[in-house]
């Protein structure tokens, strides 16, 4: 078991469960999965960006990503229908526990420039969204071998009814927002 699921089993789900004053413990907030996608508009002419970025998605999720392709053909971009364009992955249990650790105490804080996650950024219904401009923030990617520096989003799925809730999970795992 990760540490942070070790943490929120312990420390975060009681003390969310008396914060928001809900009796059965099933009701309580959790995440529930986190989704990494890497949009490559690049990769239309030269087949190694695509390669790289898949590369570079395994080693920051500790998993195989899967090739997004085109839906339709648009001229004006020189895309048809079926040509690779990105690739996502999708983390639960113990790997998103381990990224979400990986992402909150080292690669944030590696941000230039960082003042803070929008708080804004929820949906509506629970879960978060943010884009990072590099992926070179993570310490499993070689800076000496990246050819170029991606941006890549991340969207955390949680069992929150709304954004309040959500906000107050997040925050128990160190999220750092704006104030």
């Amino acid at each position: 078991m990760s540490r942070l699921q070790e943490q929120y089993k312990t420390q975060i789900h009681p003390a969310l469960q008396k914060e928001l004053g809900l009796t059965n413990p099933m009701s309580v907030p959790k995440v529930e999965k986190i989704t990494i996608n890497m949009g490559l508009g690049s990769a239309l002419g030269d087949k190694k960006i695509l390669q790289s970025a898949l590369e570079d998605m395994s080693l920051i999720s500790g998993q195989k990503p899967m090739t997004c392709n085109a839906r339709k053909s648009v001229a004006s971009f020189k895309l048809r229908e079926g040509n690779p364009i990105g690739c996502k992955v999708t983390l639960r249990k113990q790997k998103m526990y381990e990224f979400l650790d990986r992402l909150v105490n080292i690669a944030i804080p590696r941000i230039r420039d960082f003042r803070g996650l929008n708080a804004n950024s929820f949906d509506g219904r629970g879960n978060y969204n943010m884009g990072i401009a590099e992926q070179i923030v993570f310490p499993e990617i070689d800076f000496e071998k990246v050819t170029k520096v991606r941006g890549m989003d991340i969207a955390i799925t949680t069992t929150a009814q709304n954004d309040d809730d959500a906000k107050k999970l997040l925050a128990m795992f160190n999220f750092p927002f704006k104030s």
